[in-house]
């Protein structure tokens, strides 16, 4: 089993830790105790970037050494992400000696192999990305394009790497592992602007001293993005001297290991451009992959301070705890999109689908257990089960292979709707089979059936939540009366055999999952947090269907109805998007490629360009009007419809939740 090494971007610590680095720094320990729990040997990685330009200005603004300075900024994001129970194996600081000697002997492998030489350069850098810009990358001549703050000219003598010379290597690379960057429209991104033609790429800087000194020329420091992406293999103790690599370098770096970075969107040139340049240069092999996420925005708005909506995860976890916060950043954004942080949302999410949901099945669970087999589990004869077991055991089966299928894929917010797929399962097993009844009837066997397949549910359910909220799983497992989860190398624990939970074992029933909030103390933890005013929490897709007891629905205003022979004349069919790229001069509208299962893929122009990036669609499962006549907007010519619903936070492309053969008939 290949042992599996994943890192999160090294922050830069002139602020503090924030809802954007909190993202990174959970879905990286998510997906790393994952890989644990199917037994592979396991590294990650996470750490601070502590040098530069923006670190001296800032320390000197406050009057402090900048060594003083990053020390006392250091804390707080090591603070974090603990509070988050993010089980990092190594956090690494830029400033360390282990890192500084294996970024100076990075430097001198380069050298050494002829690709690093001493010139001038000028151009525009801006301090904040520490990165120059030629003039066409400037907004309006003069802002940086990420931060849109003014650039400063720069001219210095610079040692340069021979980038240019890695142009045909890093396009073959490329074409040789499709899965190096996700998701995919990132990845085109990263090939564009190489086929473009690369510069030459200027890696040193003599005009401030805090950095890595050059070897062998002191008033050079070495470009804080060659410093900054050592940090990876240097906390696995390579490279030295000596030319020799040490055990964990050998064990998780490629071709032995598996290398995941996850990383921000605006930083990814760095990570799949730069960084396998430099790496080849030195003798080694890239990473195996490179995982860009998007950019978060809070109730709607860019995350800023001057907005007054800066998040920090300290409140959120004092206010709900740490696995309810990891829960929503891994459910509401798809990994690799860009996303929006409601608190209306997250109290929706909390309310439904873990109170009422998984929360509420445990809860009335133990309670019938308690009540009515003295708090052991009841024995019976899994060779006899009624219809509705099989479809119970069945559904665990599908969900659970399903959602190992998605972690894979790193598509965590996927994984957890075929979690809670099983989740509504059983809420609508109980209430189908009606254990209260059962009790009252006096069918003790029946009752023990029924309970028996619940507690062995919420089993299969307590390990496939572990990755996201680790705290609740177990919480959960001790009330099953089983010990926590303590994952070892070569020990697959993910559910697979039906049965695991011994009749007669003792149970421990416990207080409730998650605690319910009514009205008044939702609102209150609104205000606690700040959530801006409104009358109405948005639901987000899927929590209507995890709440309990549900309204009945209003009747459809001006309904009319239509006949089998109409219905029949539509024809519904799954489409598999191939591509997607918004349409030049319209702000909602995106060209698909979809395939239906015909000789050639159709060309379908869907008004969801507000709800998806372009790149965030690709790959889905898409639920297609196939027979309407074909139809021209904005010159294009559109083939087909795509169907979507619509509320008040956005569309909502229709899927299906597991892989259907494109051209596959709904009816």
């Amino acid at each position: 089993m290949k042992p599996f090494y994943i890192t999160t971007p090294i922050y830069y610590c002139n602020d503090r830790p924030h809802l954007g680095t909190t993202y990174s720094t959970v879905a990286s320990d998510v997906f790393a105790r994952y890989q644990k729990l199917r037994g592979r040997p396991t590294r990650f990685l996470t750490g601070l970037d502590e040098h530069g330009l923006k670190i001296e200005r800032r320390a000197k603004d406050e009057g402090l050494a900048a060594q003083d300075f990053v020390d006392r900024m250091a804390a707080p994001f090591r603070t974090a992400w603990q509070e988050l129970g993010c089980d990092f194996n190594d956090f690494i600081r830029t400033t360390e000696p282990r890192h500084k000697m294996r970024a100076q002997v990075l430097w001198q492998k380069m050298q050494a192999n002829g690709d690093i030489y001493l010139g001038h350069y000028e151009d525009w850098y801006c301090v904040d990305c520490e990165a120059f810009y030629t003039h066409k990358d400037l907004v309006n001549d003069t802002l940086c394009p990420t931060h849109k703050k003014p650039v400063e000219r720069i001219k210095e003598e610079s040692y340069f790497f021979r980038l240019s010379s890695y142009t045909d290597k890093l396009l073959a690379f490329y074409d040789a592992n499709p899965d190096f960057v996700r998701p995919e429209g990132r990845f085109r991104e990263v090939k564009s602007f190489v086929r473009e033609g690369l510069r030459d790429l200027s890696i040193s800087r003599a005009s401030f001293r805090w950095g890595v000194p050059v070897p062998g020329n002191s008033a050079h420091v070495m470009y804080v993005w060659l410093d900054a992406l050592t940090n990876y293999i240097s906390a696995l103790g390579a490279p030295t001297e000596q030319g020799e690599t040490g055990q964990l370098f050998q064990t998780y770096w490629p071709p032995q290991g598996e290398a995941v970075h996850i990383v921000g969107k605006d930083i990814l040139r760095f990570h799949a451009v730069y960084w396998p340049a430099f790496l080849w240069s030195a003798g080694l092999f890239p990473p195996t992959q490179v995982w860009a996420h998007g950019w978060l925005t809070v109730n709607g708005e860019k995350m800023s301070k001057s907005a007054g909506n800066f998040l920090t995860p300290g409140p959120l976890v004092e206010a709900l705890g740490a696995d309810v916060v990891r829960y929503y950043l891994m459910r509401d954004i798809g990994f690799g999109q860009d996303g929006d942080f409601s608190h209306r949302n997250l109290l929706a999410r909390y309310q439904g689908e873990l109170s009422n949901g998984l929360g509420n099945l445990l809860h009335r669970t133990m309670g019938l257990v308690q009540n009515h087999f003295d708090a052991k589990v009841p024995t019976i004869d899994l060779r006899q089960l009624s219809d509705l077991d099989s479809q119970l055991q069945n559904t665990a089966q599908r969900c659970a292979e399903t959602a190992a299928l998605h972690f894979k894929a790193m598509a965590v917010n996927r994984s957890l709707d075929a979690t809670w797929e099983l989740v509504a399962a059983a809420n609508k097993y109980v209430d189908e089979t009606a254990p209260w009844a059962l009790a009252k009837q006096g069918n003790s066997e029946r009752l023990a059936e029924v309970c028996y397949m619940t507690l062995e549910t919420l089993r299969w359910l307590g390990v496939m939540v572990w990755p996201v909220m680790p705290t609740k799983s177990n919480a959960l497992r001790i009330q099953l009366g089983l010990p926590p989860l303590m994952p070892i190398v070569n020990v697959n624990y993910w559910p697979s055999a039906w049965g695991g939970l011994v009749g007669g074992a003792s149970l421990k029933p416990g207080a409730p999952l998650f605690q319910r909030f009514d009205k008044a103390q939702e609102q209150s933890v609104l205000e606690r947090l700040g959530a801006p005013a409104s009358e109405t929490p948005a639901v987000p897709r899927s929590v209507a269907a995890q709440t309990e007891p549900r309204k009945p629905l209003s009747p459809i205003p001006n309904m009319s109805h239509i006949t089998i022979e109409d219905l029949s004349k539509l024809e519904l069919r799954i489409g598999k998007v191939l591509s997607a790229k918004p349409v030049p001069k319209s702000d909602k509208l995106l060209v698909l490629m979809v395939d239906l299962g015909e000789t050639a893929p159709r060309q379908i122009l869907a008004g969801i360009g507000k709800s998806y990036d372009a790149e965030s669609i690709v790959g889905r499962h898409i639920a297609v009007v196939a027979n309407l006549p074909p139809r021209t907007m904005m010159g294009l010519e559109s083939q087909g419809m795509v169907l979507a619903a619509s509320d008040q936070t956005g569309l909502s492309v229709l899927n299906v939740d597991r892989d259907i053969a494109p051209g596959t008939r709904i009816s």
